[in-house]
């Protein structure tokens, strides 16, 4: 009898785990160290960094991952131009020297986008607030429009000195 409680008590923990979401943001992450390494991997990929500012506080942060995992074309598109890394802002740790460093993007809510290249440079700050459908999520178009223009290929040089 004890064999089987317990078995059960081990098989519910598993489940409840297993259930349980994986947060996107960590506020006990060292954000400046995990950046200059999300950095160092886009520049050796020739792919940009884009920080998505918010918290696991944050409903339109949660539904913007969940958003560009859902769509194949979006995720594709994220995934190849772009190494994706979520930017705790929470009152258990709000990283107010990286977000000063950036220009302090808070100030368009969240979630906010920072577009980094290669060297680590600030070449773009989005409010998601142009992103929206207007309902309860985003407008593929729109988010697709914004990946594009702000990808390497969009500002390599070399694209526009063929036309």
């Amino acid at each position: 009898m004890k064999r089987t409680v317990f078995f059960c008590l081990v098989l519910l923990l598993s489940v409840v785990s297993f259930a349980q979401e994986k947060k996107l943001y960590t506020p006990q992450a060292d954000a400046a160290a995990d950046i200059e390494a999300a950095v160092k991997k886009a520049a050796a990929e020739n792919r940009f960094v884009i920080l998505q500012g918010g918290g696991n506080w944050c409903s339109w942060c949660i539904e913007f991952a969940r958003f560009c995992k859902a769509d194949k074309q979006i995720d594709s598109l994220l995934s190849s131009n772009f190494v994706w890394y979520h930017l705790n802002y929470s009152k258990e740790n709000a990283n107010k020297p990286v977000f000063a460093k950036y220009g302090y993007p808070q100030r368009f809510g969240f979630p906010v986008f920072i577009i980094l290249n290669g060297k680590g440079e600030r070449i773009h700050t989005q409010s998601s607030e142009y992103l929206e459908d207007g309902k309860k999520s985003y407008d593929k178009e729109k988010v697709m429009n914004f990946l594009q223009m702000w990808s390497p290929k969009a500002l390599d040089p070399a694209e526009y000195e063929k036309k």
